[in-house]
Formats: C-alpha cells, sequence, structure tokens
C-alpha cells in the first residue's frame, strides 16, 4: 500500500477552487482502484461535456508518467481545486453510466464503513460482464437528422432514398441498418447516400445476443398458511403497505414455510410495479430458490458467480430496464440495479458466504440493510439459527422479530440421537460409519427413504501423519496440513491449490512410515459405496460439482428419486426440501467445535441444526444421528434438543462477559510478508501506534496483539495480526482514518484491515 503511494501522484489539495470557475471549465471527480479514499479532478474536454456522466468510466493520465489510467467518474462540476494544472480526460469508456447515482453513494458508504478505496469497491461491484459488454453486439441504427424536414423541402430525391425517408418518418425511433434496408426495400447505398448528404444520422447501439430460452415451468398456486403464519404475514405486509424502511428478522424452524412469506411479501410488491432482491448463500441453493420463483414470478432474473459472462451481462440489463420482477442470487445481487426497488429478502441469513473475503470485505447483510434504509423499503431476514448479531438487534428492539415456532402441518422437528464415537467399534477402527449410523442408513434404504450424509471436510485423507514428527505434513506455501485426494494420485492444499505426489518419506525428518488419517467426502463416498453396494450414492462437494449447472443436476436427480444416499459437505446442509429424506447423518459434529474461532460454538450449533432440518419434512418423518466424541458438550445438547433461544442466551452471555462481537464491533489488522522477521518487527512496532494512537477514546477502543495469525503462513506469506474493537464502530473507524496515514510501511510489508472479520484464521 505504502508502495502505491509513491508510484502516483497525490491527490491535488483542495485551497483553491476558482480558477475554473472563472473559465467556465467542467470538471469531472474521479477514483480508481486503489486502496484510498482520495478523488482526483480532472478537467473535461469540450467535445465530452454532453457526454460525460457520473457512474462511467473514463480513461485519463494517470501518475508521474501520464499512463493512461481508467477510473470511474463520481461528480461533474464547474467546482474543483485549481492549485495547480488539471489534466484532461482522454475518453469516455462506457457510453451509458454503469451505476446510478444512488448506486454511488451506496459504495462511498462502503468504502466508508469497511475502510476501503471507493474505487475498490466500484471495480468490485460491477461484473466483469457488464464492463466488456460480454454477449452483444454493436449495430449501426439511423435516424432522421434535425433539420431534416427544412432541407427536404427542397430536394428531389431518387425513388429509393425516398422510401428510406418515409419509413424513418414512420418510426418511433432510430431504425437499425439492416431492418431500414428491408423495410425500404433497397440495399444499402441509398441509405449512404442519405447518410452523406447528412439528411440522416448514424447512431451505434449495442444489441444482445442472449435470448431467454429457458421454459417457464408450470405456474404453482398459493400454499395454504396456518395461523402463525398469517399473522406473520400480516406483520410483514405493514412497512411494505407503507413503504417505509424496517429491518424484520424472520426467525422460523426449519420447514415451517418461510419461503412462501418470502413469495407473498415479493408479490405484494410486484403488485406496486414494484421489484425484489432475494439472496441466498450458496449457488446449490440457487436453482431450487430459482424454480420457486419462476413458478409464481412472470420474470426472474439470476445473478451468481457460475454465469458466464454474457448471460450476467444480460441479466444485468433486463434488471437495470426494469423488466424484471425479482432477483435471485448470491452475495453480489446485492448490487442489482433494480430501478424500482420494493423490498430485499436474505435467506439463511446467518451463513458466513455472505461475507466477502476479499477486498472490498463486505457483508451483504449489512450492505442490503443500508440500501434498504436509503430506499426507504423493508429489508426480510430470514433463519432457522439467526447469528447472534441479528438476534441481540431484534432483542433490543432495533429489529423486528417475527417467529415461526412450529413446521407447516404440525410436522414434528426430526429426534436427534447422539452417537459417541469414542467408544463405537466401528469407529474406533477407522471406519467413518459407526454401527448405529450404518444400521439406520440400512433401514432407511430398505424402507425406501432417503439418506443425507453431512461431512465438512473434503478429499479422501486431511492429514499424511508423521509418527515421529507427531505432525502432519504440510504445504510449503502453507501453515497448513495438506489433503489426500485419491482420485488425483495427489496431496492438495486447500488454501492455495498447490499439489504434489505423496511423499515416500517426512519431508521434516526423512523418515518412512507416514500414514493416512481421518475422513473427508471421498473415503467416506468408498466407505458407503462398499458397505452398500446396492444403493445409488452421488458426492456433493467443491471437488465433484466444479461444471456449470452440476448442482441442479446433482439434486435434480436427487429430487426424483434416482439417489439413494446423498453425501457432502456445506452445500447440502441448507436450505433443501426433500420430502422423502427419512434420514440425516452427521459424521463428525466436531469437526468446527473446538476451532480457535470466537464463533465455534455458534457455527458448531447452526451446521446441526441446519442438516437436521432437512429431515422429516414430508408424511413419512424421519431422524438424526449425530456422531461426536463430545456428547456432553453444551452446545452438542442443546442442537440435539433444537433449542436455539437457550444456545442464543447462553452463547450472548459469554461473548458480553468476555467483549466480543455483538456487544463490540470488531475489525482485524493483518500484516504479510515473505520475510518473518520483517512482519513480527512491524507488527510490533505498529502495535505500539496503535495503542499510542488509540489513548484518547479511553475505554472505547482497545488493542489487542500483535501475534501470529492461527494460520501463520498462508500463500508464501507470514501473517501476524492486531484486533482492534469499540462499543459501536463509529469511533473504530474515525481512529482508523487518522492513524492510517501514519503507517509507513516498508518494501516487502503488505497490510489489510477487515472490519466485522468473520474468518479469523
Amino acid at each position: 500500500m505504502s508502495q502505491q503511494r509513491r508510484l502516483f501522484e497525490p491527490p491535488v489539495p483542495p485551497e483553491a477552487w476558482e480558477q475554473a470557475a472563472e473559465r467556465d471549465c467542467l470538471v469531472a471527480e474521479l477514483v480508481f482502484n486503489l486502496p484510498r479514499l482520495d478523488s482526483y479532478h480532472y478537467l473535461v474536454p469540450d467535445d465530452l461535456r454532453d457526454l460525460i456522466q457520473p457512474g462511467q468510466r473514463v480513461r485519463v493520465p494517470f501518475g508521474r508518467g501520464n499512463t493512461l489510467t481508467t477510473g470511474y467518474c463520481v461528480s461533474v462540476g464547474a467546482d474543483a481545486p485549481t492549485s495547480r494544472r488539471l489534466k484532461s480526460v482522454a475518453e469516455i469508456v462506457d457510453r451509458e453510466p454503469l451505476l446510478s447515482p444512488a448506486m454511488l453513494e451506496l459504495t462511498r458508504w462502503i468504502a466508508d464503513r469497511y475502510l476501503c478505496g471507493w474505487g475498490q469497491v466500484l471495480e468490485g461491484v460491477v461484473p466483469a460482464g457488464v464492463k466488456k459488454q460480454a454477449g452483444t453486439r454493436e449495430i449501426t441504427c439511423y435516424a432522421l437528422a434535425k433539420d431534416a424536414a427544412e432541407r427536404l423541402a427542397a430536394l428531389r430525391l431518387p425513388a429509393r432514398q425516398q422510401a428510406v425517408i418515409a419509413v424513418l418518418q414512420r418510426s418511433e425511433g432510430p431504425v437499425a441498418v439492416d431492418q431500414l434496408a428491408e423495410a425500404a426495400s433497397c440495399g444499402t447505398s441509398p441509405i449512404h447516400a442519405l447518410r452523406d448528404k447528412r439528411l440522416i444520422v448514424p447512431i451505434r447501439h449495442r444489441r444482445s445476443t442472449m435470448a431467454d430460452d429457458e421454459p417457464a415451468p408450470p405456474r404453482a398456486a398459493d400454499l395454504i398458511l396456518n395461523a402463525v403464519q398469517a399473522r406473520a404475514h400480516d406483520r410483514i405486509l405493514i412497512p411494505l403497505r407503507e413503504s417505509r424502511h424496517e429491518t424484520i428478522l424472520l426467525h422460523g424452524v426449519t420447514g415451517s414455510g418461510k419461503t412462501e412469506l418470502y413469495i407473498r411479501a415479493i408479490r405484494e410488491v410486484v403488485s406496486y410495479g414494484r421489484q425484489a432482491i432475494v439472496l441466498v448463500p450458496e449457488i446449490s441453493l440457487t436453482p431450487q430458490t430459482i424454480r420457486r420463483f419462476r413458478s409464481r414470478f412472470a420474470s426472474v432474473a439470476v445473478l451468481h458467480s457460475h454465469l458466464s459472462d454474457a448471460e450476467r451481462h444480460w441479466h444485468w440489463q433486463r434488471i437495470a430496464r426494469g423488466e424484471v420482477e425479482v432477483v435471485v442470487g448470491a452475495r453480489s445481487a446485492v448490487f442489482a440495479p433494480a430501478p424500482h426497488l420494493g423490498v430485499i429478502v436474505l435467506d439463511e441469513e446467518h451463513e458466513t458466504t455472505f461475507k466477502q473475503n476479499s477486498t472490498p470485505r463486505y457483508h451483504a447483510r449489512e450492505v442490503a440493510r443500508e440500501r434498504a434504509r436509503r430506499e426507504r423499503i423493508p429489508l426480510i431476514l430470514g433463519s432457522a439459527t439467526p447469528t447472534l448479531e441479528s438476534f441481540l438487534r431484534a432483542q433490543q428492539g432495533l429489529d423486528v422479530l417475527v417467529s415461526l415456532p412450529n413446521r407447516v402441518e404440525q410436522r414434528p422437528l426430526p429426534p436427534v440421537v447422539l452417537v459417541d464415537t469414542r467408544n463405537d467399534p466401528l469407529t474406533t477402527r477407522g471406519h467413518s460409519l459407526s454401527r448405529p449410523l450404518q444400521h439406520a442408513v440400512q433401514r432407511a434404504i430398505e424402507d425406501g427413504g432417503q439418506v443425507i450424509l453431512f461431512l465438512n471436510l473434503r478429499g479422501y485423507s486431511p492429514v499424511l501423519w508423521c509418527i515421529r514428527c507427531a505432525d502432519g505434513v504440510k504445504c510449503p506455501d502453507c501453515d497448513v496440513s495438506m489433503t489426500w485426494h485419491r482420485d488425483r494420485g495427489r496431496l492438495m492444499c486447500h488454501s492455495c491449490e498447490f499439489e504434489m505426489p505423496p511423499p515416500e518419506r517426512c519431508p521434516a525428518c526423512g523418515q518412512p512410515g507416514l500414514k493416512f488419517l481421518g475422513a473427508g467426502t471421498q473415503r467416506l463416498e468408498a466407505e458407503v459405496r462398499h458397505k452398500f453396494p446396492d444403493a445409488r450414492v452421488l458426492r456433493m462437494d467443491s471437488d465433484s460439482m466444479r461444471r456449470p449447472g452440476s448442482h441442479d443436476a446433482a439434486l435434480d436427480r436427487f429430487r426424483q428419486g434416482e439417489v439413494d444416499i446423498l453425501l457432502g459437505t456445506q452445500m447440502i446442509a441448507k436450505g433443501l426440501d426433500f420430502p422423502n429424506v427419512t434420514l440425516v447423518g452427521v459424521v463428525d459434529a466436531d469437526t468446527m467445535l473446538h476451532q480457535p474461532d470466537l464463533r465455534a460454538a455458534e457455527r458448531t450449533f447452526q451446521l446441526i441444526a441446519q442438516v437436521a432440518g432437512r429431515t422429516g419434512r414430508g408424511d413419512r418423518g424421519g431422524r438424526v444421528l449425530v456422531q461426536t466424541m463430545s456428547p456432553d458438550d453444551p452446545v452438542i445438547q442443546l442442537s440435539v434438543d433444537h433449542d436455539y433461544l437457550s444456545f442464543a442466551a447462553r452463547e450472548l452471555a459469554q461473548r458480553q462477559e468476555s467483549g466480543a462481537p455483538p456487544f463490540r464491533t470488531l475489525a482485524r489488522i493483518v500484516l504479510r510478508g515473505e520475510r518473518e522477521e520483517l512482519v513480527r518487527g512491524e507488527s510490533r512496532r505498529l502495535a505500539n501506534v496503535f495503542r499510542e494512537s488509540a489513548r484518547p477514546y479511553g475505554d472505547e477502543l482497545r488493542i489487542l496483539g500483535p501475534a501470529p495469525a492461527p494460520v501463520l503462513k498462508l500463500k508464501k506469506h507470514y501473517r501476524y495480526h492486531c484486533q482492534a474493537s469499540s462499543p459501536e464502530v463509529g469511533p473504530l473507524l474515525d481512529w482508523w482514518k487518522q492513524v492510517e496515514p501514519l503507517l509507513a510501511l516498508p518494501d516487502g510489508v503488505e497490510l489489510a484491515i477487515d472490519v466485522d472479520p468473520l474468518d479469523l484464521r
């Protein structure tokens, strides 16, 4: 970051604002894809004055070398700092603004809230396919010149040119050249002749090559609401009908009918001619959600990372033109350019995938809250296991809590049975399935039911163990154990994707006798296929679901009854609704419980509750078996009882006592570099700077650290971190904006700050 400050010239100082106004100059304010909030000012040439608008990209000379660089225009006006001669805009990249004024303001808020550059936010908000206009081709259209009527009275034109003029006189707008030639029954020569006479003017447009050729699903009828759902529906309608902002936390157990309430709320705003955005946490949920909404609404657009650039651009343009009623997508769909937005819905609001882990490090829930506040519309957060942040806001009266404590049709929540794997005769011998779970799977299949097995570790074995070192073989670039992927015959690092063949000897001590320990989804699949040879088995994880559309195809097979046992990672643990699932098995409930993370207990409870909710949704009922080596842990016990309220009360009390989120806002400051001693020394120096600059804030601002990150080395870089926290976000942001300019980093050390971090490794 300090290196970038030396390479690029500082912003123009804002002292003198008169010279540009006196000369009647037009000045554009620009931001660039840099980690800073500063803006830069450029003169707009006369030939671009009528074309430039906020929200467009422009190319300008930047830096001491005057290299042409792309920036974002954020404002245009006559006032500008003029202590020295301003450079001029070289060209405009976009014909139309990529972002509306309201979206520009929202992105500025994101830059302020998450302490990054405004240009970085803009670069991340606009999809690549939109920026390069993927899936379009440029066509030439023609329209009559402004003075054509006067000049035509004094001219005698050939018949074919007259025919062209007649077509344009009848048309309501510019006509594409091929359509114009066909309508006038001529070739292009008469058109070109009229263009040369300046009686008609060419106008270039871009036309999409995409078409919506997907057949619409059969229209589905409304589901009947029970009494509790009806009361919840009536409460949700209040802010919708009053056209005001309110955040509603819809806390409903799995299978309680939250999706039907989303649909009813969206249908209300659609009846007003407005649009809705529905955010889902996983790509695997998107096809199912799209199918539900397309069966109830006339026009649904999709935005997620598995779309091609052309598909994403096509959907983006349809949304911007107001042609779409409902936008369904993952995290970045919160930026969909809906001009008539009426409601935003976050389904499964507790999911960590709503937080972006690269710059800009925003949380989609907080961005949705701010966008809804600015546009004065309701925000609906739905979950069976809300985040403690959202639940506390509802308890404090900042948000409205609407509860659905029971499943639809009075179906009971599935009974959960704990299996102590410390004493099981199979798991103690290295099997993934305990004896009770193996018997339960067999009975479920024999009864014609379907089974879901959940294990949150991909690969075959998560550790290649050296007995002498008492440690796993680690990635040379990261401080993490490498995972054995038997299908590839390679060890893989799940942090940096480095891979290598398994060594015959330990890389650390040189001794032979390495052993594969533990089980991932690939090993679980092999065991299941061996123990149930007649069962149809399907694995879903990020290794097996790489191709576009693979999620939808896999879940459709399961839905159609072509698969008996579905096993996989988190992508099968949430939101899926299959009535014929009669058994869910959690193969290892302790995967996240003992992680060095303040949210470990919360994530464990959420995961068990969510995966347990995949069964018992039909008339046949269902049950859940949870394998654990910690059966007496309070978190495990409360998840067995489906007791979210007791868990939340217990966890909130512990968080308040320790001064942890949601009672304090946390920011994590990470220093990284390839030389550990340099990074460690800089972290100590900066920690002293942090503490000294925080003194005026007293107890309102706390600084912890420095300390090695839990994963010390990641992608060849050593990492040390500090933490800053305050009861409210304001003092934290103010402090950082004061201290950040003082941080002069040496070459070889980089700094990143993450506000409201979820990943602390």
